[in-house]
């Protein structure tokens, strides 16, 4: 298009440097379908260079006290912070959330994350043991597995899966993988790193189920469900997507849900009044849209959304990513609609009868990641909670994280935890010394 900006040139990381690279991919703007930038198609040598500068950094940063490290992530937060409003926008451009979202959610919680772990490795402490007939002292010392800044501590490098993720998860002087991604691409990584016996930390799908008792305060439960089913268009690993309503209370339910819903307006990212902005891309956008005819041909009903409600954008933004949240209902189990990740804005409501029942259903997927229940009742929420199999249980609300908690998910859903604790443990090697009196 005559007059139309370049897109911008993204370059390669490595050793504290911006590098160029011979190969680029486009990146295309979520909310028009247009090139927007153009990202490094990075390969073994960009990986192999940027493992030499990661070796050659750590005896130094590893050796650095707790304080030095804290001091450099909480300056890290504070230009996290400084730039915020400039980091949201390139968020949202990328991705295609609403500015918003990333303005209030995504970057501020970068900036908790830093300060959270420069305070938490000021407090960590070892384990001592003395076994006095043995004459021996016995303690434990952990040492760093990975790296961070100054140069050659963090290197940043773009590519494709098969291309630059495929030679990193497979070079010999990585020696752990933190991954959040698909069950797919999780599995070709344990193939690739076996051979080498890598640690692993997996943060995979989820099918994640609400369950919503007779008893539940629908005042609250309604519009934090629609939230659950639809921020940031369903793109959130831990977004409700199954909904087990009570049958006594099931058709007020719907009603009410499906009205929400209505009121959940889709519109471009930098709209503020917008709750839901562009899916990530064209062939994830057909790919969510095709379980939607799915459900369709297994005589489904789709309440509201996509093919029954109208889209309204404007004309620079007909090209886009977007689609309406839509609800679908009448829908066996078995659908693969229920059963499998969508990872967009599409949510299943269907009723249950008993609490034996609904845990059954809420089980029988092969991810649990993470599940919401809402009930008035203490003793049922404890109950019901323990039974489930999901890594995470919020009951009567969503998405409140403790970072000093574990996070991540069982069966198909991941392998390891994340958080204070945890983290540590996965990004150290602990070692046992004995000491003879």
């Amino acid at each position: 298009m005559a007059g139309a900006r370049a897109p911008w040139m993204l370059e390669n990381f490595i050793d504290g440097k911006f590098l160029p690279c011979n190969s680029y991919l486009d990146s295309y703007d979520p909310s028009t379908g247009d090139v927007y930038c153009r990202v490094p198609n990075s390969g073994k040598e960009e990986i192999e260079a940027a493992v030499e500068a990661a070796r050659a950094a750590f005896p130094g940063w590893s050796s650095r006290s707790p304080q030095e490290r804290s001091q450099v992530l909480n300056r890290l937060a504070d230009l996290l912070e400084e730039s915020l409003e400039e980091l949201a926008q390139a968020e949202s451009k990328d991705q295609g959330k609403t500015i918003t979202l990333a303005r209030t959610m995504d970057i501020p919680r970068s900036v908790q994350n830093f300060r959270f772990f420069a305070s938490s490795i000021l407090h960590h402490t070892s384990e001592c043991t003395q076994v006095d007939h043995q004459g021996c002292l016995h303690y434990t010392v952990r040492t760093p597995v990975g790296i961070g800044v100054p140069p050659g501590v963090v290197n940043i490098v773009f590519g494709t899966g098969p291309g630059a993720g495929e030679a990193l998860v497979s070079h010999p002087e990585v020696p752990l993988i933190s991954f959040t991604g698909s069950q797919p691409t999780a599995e070709r990584i344990t193939q690739l790193s076996a051979p080498h016996c890598k640690k692993l930390s997996l943060e995979l799908g989820g099918k994640n189920p609400a369950i919503v008792f007779e008893d539940a305060n629908l005042e609250e439960c309604v519009p934090t469900t629609v939230r659950s089913s639809f921020a940031n268009q369903g793109e959130i690993c831990l977004c409700t997507s199954r909904i087990f309503v009570q049958r006594s209370i099931y058709t007020e339910f719907l009603k009410r849900f499906v009205e929400a819903t209505r009121m959940w307006k889709v519109g471009i990212p930098s709209d503020p009044s917008a709750n839901m902005g562009a899916l990530i891309s064209k062939a994830h956008l057909e790919k969510v849209r095709s379980y939607i005819k799915k459900a369709r041909m297994e005589g489904a009903q789709i309440l509201c959304g996509e093919g029954v409600d109208k889209l309204n954008l404007p004309p620079k933004n007909q090209g886009g990513y977007f689609m309406l949240p839509t609800v679908i209902t009448d829908i066996k189990d078995e659908s693969c609609c229920m059963k499998e990740e969508i990872f967009g804005p599409v949510t299943c409501v269907v009723p249950f009868d008993s609490e034996e029942e609904v845990i059954q259903r809420a089980n029988s997927v092969k991810y649990g990641l993470a599940a919401t229940v809402w009930s008035g009742n203490v003793g049922r929420v404890h109950r019901v909670a323990k039974k489930l199999q999901s890594g995470l249980v919020w009951t009567n609300c969503w998405l409140i994280r403790e970072l000093n908690l574990p996070f991540g998910g069982m069966k198909s859903s991941g392998v390891g935890r994340e958080g204070a604790k945890d983290s540590y443990e996965f990004f150290t090697e602990v070692k046992t010394i004995t000491v003879k009196h």
